[in-house]
């Protein structure tokens, strides 16, 4: 459980997580919540997941909402943003968080595999950013945090797609930060390494052991580093266009 922080900086702030019901969203909704901001909590089947999330920051005095739909998919995207400035009124902070893996050597890989991760993680940012743009420059205040990966810099195998999503996302990131910087948005990205979440918990001990002995800090890191680093950005106002590595010195 991520406890409530005594500093409540983003008070009446209104976020946006998608993915927010599992792994490394979930903890980036209770760490935002608990530092005061409300938060929506977007899910596409996770239902009993997202309402998990919520209790427990209910327990804590918090405020969240969840809300269901497909990021990959522009009309759905749409309505989350929706839902949001109808339950809360605008938006302020949207994390991008939303994505899958389908991994293939590229031999292997068919063209479902590759259009649906670049829908899901990549083009899933600019429906819910497009949404969300004109309000947060008209009221010259916004935090865009996209959720990278280490793939997205040192590429990996059998992750094409993946690792081009994720690329994507850091480009996408430094030119829309030049765009809006004059407006008080900034645009950030943060690019976890190798995380214990529930992906792990399926990979044989060897294959962890084989991961963890080319990290220099020789472990996984944990949810909570990384919604840190998110918590981070959503409170800074002059960082803008930059990549926040999160992976215990495995890539540098």
């Amino acid at each position: 459980m991520v406890k409530q922080e005594a500093d409540a900086s983003l008070k009446d702030k209104i976020a946006i997580v998608t993915g927010g019901s599992r792994g490394i969203g979930a903890t980036i909704a209770k760490i935002l919540a608990a530092n005061g901001a409300s938060v929506m909590i977007n899910y596409n089947t996770s239902k009993d997941a997202a309402e998990s999330v919520i209790a427990e920051i209910n327990q804590y005095g918090g405020k969240a909402f969840a809300c269901k739909a497909n990021v990959g998919n522009i009309d759905e995207a749409q309505y989350l943003i929706e839902e949001t400035k109808k339950q809360f009124g605008r938006v302020d902070i949207l994390v991008n968080n939303a994505g899958i893996t389908r991994d293939r050597t590229f031999k292997k890989l068919s063209a479902e595999d590759w259009y649906e991760v670049i829908n899901v993680n990549l083009n899933s940012i600019y429906h819910t950013t497009s949404a969300v743009i004109d309000t947060m420059l008209e009221q010259k205040y916004g935090r865009i945090i996209n959720i990278s990966s280490i793939i997205g810099q040192s590429g990996a195998f059998g992750q094409t797609n993946y690792s081009a999503s994720k690329s994507g996302m850091i480009g996408f990131t430094k030119s829309l930060a030049l765009e809006t910087a004059k407006n008080g948005v900034t645009v950030n990205a943060v690019c976890p390494g190798f995380i214990d979440t529930e992906m792990f918990a399926a990979v044989p001990d060897q294959v962890i052991e084989q991961i963890v002995s080319k990290i220099p800090m020789k472990r996984l890191g944990a949810t909570e580093e990384v919604a840190e680093a998110v918590l981070f950005l959503a409170k800074s106002s002059y960082i803008t266009g930059q990549s926040i590595n999160v992976n215990g010195g495995a890539y540098m």
